[in-house]
């Protein structure tokens, strides 16, 4: 089987490839910028998903496409930026799928299509988007020209994943770099619940979702279990050989804190240490079921939060990131 995979060099890419290269595919890349790590056996070719012709001659040969190229949710990215990227990109590789006649595609949406779950819900593939950022509504866009592609024909499947951290993760880091240096703090508690995913999970969900996934479906690809954001702050400290600090920041100041540094920050074109998309983390929550990716794709992550973080924390120790 011969892969193509967009958005190559980001933390989930790289990974992923790797994962394919192991089972024996062969595997092509695709992103602005080559990956900073050194990955073996893989083809990598420069582009931009924006760039329907230069994309659809990278793509050419290809078996299975995985999408994951995203403009990532952030305060300096505009509004048009993420649907030109997130929604308009998405609509070009599908149609680069449809004119090459690629086999399978699986498009990687993101849980924040659902906004915030319920208290005491746990969020199946059935449950109703409800997009609250600018980025969760341009990802939800993209998910809906997939499904759309689906009922025109194309066997293309989505892919929901949870709260993902591992080795080379910068997002993650930022939170776990700052538990390290006990800068961090609770807001509201950390009630707020996620379903954490090792990305080595993650992506052996997503090749079983390329080899077992039903056209126009959604799989939450997510961890074993549901857990509090504070569940997860004091386990990521375990890891650390620290413990987070008492102190408890109440959603509203934090908004407000929020909304006036990303003002104060906005001329510096730097994002702020605190953004309302941060705040989401804490405030808006995303468990995830993953029994329909159980029975259907036979879907079992292995790696518990505790083992998992523990072995993430390693890494960026001994690559001189903490």
């Amino acid at each position: 089987m011969k892969a193509f995979v967009t958005g190559a060099s980001g933390f989930i890419g790289t990974h992923l490839m790797e994962a394919l290269v192991r089972r024996g595919w062969q595997t092509r890349g695709f992103d602005l910028t080559a990956p900073a790590v050194s990955l073996s056996g893989i083809e990598f070719r420069r582009g931009d998903i924006t760039d329907f012709d230069g994309l659809k001659y990278a793509m050419k040969g290809a078996d299975a496409v995985f999408h994951l190229a995203s403009a990532l949710g952030g305060s300096l990215i505009s509004e048009e930026e993420f649907f030109l990227i997130n929604s308009g990109g998405t609509e070009n590789v599908l149609r680069a799928v449809r004119e090459l006649g690629v086999k399978k595609t699986v498009h990687f949406s993101s849980a924040g299509v659902l906004g915030a779950v319920k208290d005491g819900d746990i969020a199946d593939e059935k449950y109703p988007p409800a997009p609250l950022t600018v980025y969760d509504r341009s990802k939800l866009g993209g998910e809906e020209l997939a499904r759309r592609s689906a009922e025109e024909g194309l066997n293309v499947s989505i892919v929901r994943p949870g709260w993902v951290y591992g080795p080379r993760d910068r997002r993650s880091f930022k939170l776990i770099k700052t538990i390290a240096k006990r800068r961090f703090f609770l807001v509201a508690g950390g009630r707020g619940r996620q379903t954490p995913i090792h990305v080595g999970d993650l992506v052996e969900g997503a090749i079983l979702c390329a080899e077992k996934g039903r056209p126009g479906e959604v799989y939450n690809i997510a961890g074993p279990r549901p857990m509090t954001v504070r569940e997860m702050c004091e386990g990521i400290a375990k890891a650390l050989g620290t413990r987070i600090s008492r102190f408890i920041l109440p959603a509203l100041p934090a908004k407000a804190a929020a909304a006036v540094l990303e003002t104060l920050w906005a001329p510096l074109k730097k994002e702020a240490p605190l953004t309302r998309g941060k705040l989401s983390f804490f405030l808006h929550s995303k468990p995830l079921s993953i029994h329909k990716a159980a029975e259907e794709l036979g879907l079992s992550p292995k790696t518990d939060f505790a083992e998992g973080m523990a072995r993430t924390v390693a890494w960026y120790r001994e690559n001189g990131w903490l």
